[in-house]
């Protein structure tokens, strides 16, 4: 889809790969306009992106040929792309605020909002800035994260813009014709938790993440809004614009951010390595071997049951997808899984022997719901089962089933 885009450039050292953003753009068919902050002028000339455009660049509400000019574009825009962001406007957009062209502009915008931005991590990380974001994403401001990386100031950090042809891609996927799960929302939970012994030890399992990570992939590019909450994972998160990426630890923690994002959604995919207990007590100073010990007795308690928890409390609607990783019995296990911790289905994947689920880049599953006979999938790649999956689910939504 072709689409009428305005690109807001604003005061981050990253000006500069906003240029190279709006060439991505235009490369891809877009018409592109421009507005630039005070600062963002400061850091590249406005003779450089009109030049690129062929159009004026909007630097000031006080324009003598056009009396309104924040509304005319306002009304021109499709999508609305501010990149960088600097954490000034994060702030003016997550609190109304209309001071200047750009930020005038932006509230006056009622198409859809991506924000990208870029700054040092200390101010990416501050409590304000991580306000502002969370509020934006209220707002349905679609945020592209910032990513780890060598900063302005010397030392490396997270803050840093991704690449232009990154961010092009991101902007031309949230743009593609609306897919089987379009205006749907989806949590979906990847790789494994840590219980902490004590400050160096903790008790976690094998899990790499690749599952829940393609799940989470293939739900976007189906066309939903995707709130992927990882633990430890070996892979990358996904980049789409789509995906809102929470980390969390332990399981309780993994709980907490279930429970935050699924009373919104219409499907849970439960797809984390979830720990089944943990240290009845946590030492605070690491523990040390002492000699004459040959022995070292932990108690553990049982964790909270997340899919149980859950699924006992979805709402009419709402789909639920448990994960059932054996070593043994697959079927009896994930049987008695299904029946009870009242998932919706039960994807069963058998983690023994070197042909294991745990980091391969392929899976075989086996499919089970209620009141149906499981259904045996052939072997395959983790993306293909995941994408095979989001269809199933899709189906369902749509029947009701």
């Amino acid at each position: 889809m072709m689409a009428r885009i305005t690109v807001y450039l604003t005061g981050s050292i990253a000006a500069y790969k906003g240029v190279e953003v709006v060439r991505g753009l235009q490369k891809r068919g877009h018409q592109v306009r421009t507005v630039m902050t005070a600062a963002a002028c400061r850091l590249v000339t406005p003779a450089t992106l009109a030049a690129l455009t062929k159009q004026p660049v909007l630097t000031s509400l006080w324009d003598d040929n056009d009396p309104i000019p924040h509304i005319a574009l306002a009304d021109w825009t499709e999508l609305a792309l501010v990149v960088p962001a600097s954490a000034d406007i994060l702030a003016k957009m997550a609190l109304g605020l209309a001071d200047d062209a750009a930020s005038t502009a932006l509230l006056a915008t009622s198409a859809p909002k991506v924000v990208v931005p870029a700054m040092n991590s200390h101010m990416w990380q501050a409590p304000a800035t991580q306000r502002n974001l969370q509020q934006l994403q209220s707002d349905g401001v679609t945020v592209i994260s910032p990513v780890d990386g060598m900063l302005a100031e010397g030392y490396a950090g997270k803050g840093r813009m991704p690449e232009p042809a990154a961010i092009v891609d991101q902007v031309q996927s949230l743009l593609a014709p609306a897919g089987q799960l379009a205006g749907k929302r989806v949590v979906v939970t990847a790789g494994g938790t840590r219980e902490p012994i004590d400050p160096v030890r903790f008790i976690g399992n094998r899990s790499s993440g690749k599952m829940g990570i393609a799940i989470a992939a293939a739900a976007a590019a189906a066309g939903a809004r995707v709130t992927l909450i990882t633990g430890q994972v070996s892979v990358p998160l996904p980049t789409s614009p789509l995906v809102t990426n929470v980390r969390v630890e332990t399981t309780e923690d993994l709980l907490g951010a279930v429970q935050d994002s699924f009373a919104a959604a219409d499907a849970l995919v439960m797809a984390a390595a979830v720990a089944d207990y943990r240290p009845q007590n946590v030492a605070n100073q690491k523990v040390k071997k002492r000699a004459g010990q040959a022995k070292w007795q932990l108690d553990l308690t049982e964790t909270t049951d997340i899919l149980k928890t859950v699924a006992r409390h979805k709402r009419p609607g709402q789909l639920v997808v448990g994960f059932a990783a054996e070593t043994q019995q697959l079927l009896a296990n994930a049987q008695r899984k299904l029946e009870e911790k009242g998932a919706d289905l039960i994807v069963a994947n058998s983690v023994a022997g070197s042909r294991g689920a745990f980091g391969s880049e392929e899976n075989q599953v086996t499919l089970l719901q209620t009141g149906r006979q499981p259904e045996q999938w052939p072997r395959m790649k983790k993306t293909a089962v995941a994408a095979k999956l989001v269809e199933t689910l899709a189906e369902k939504m749509k029947s009701g089933d």
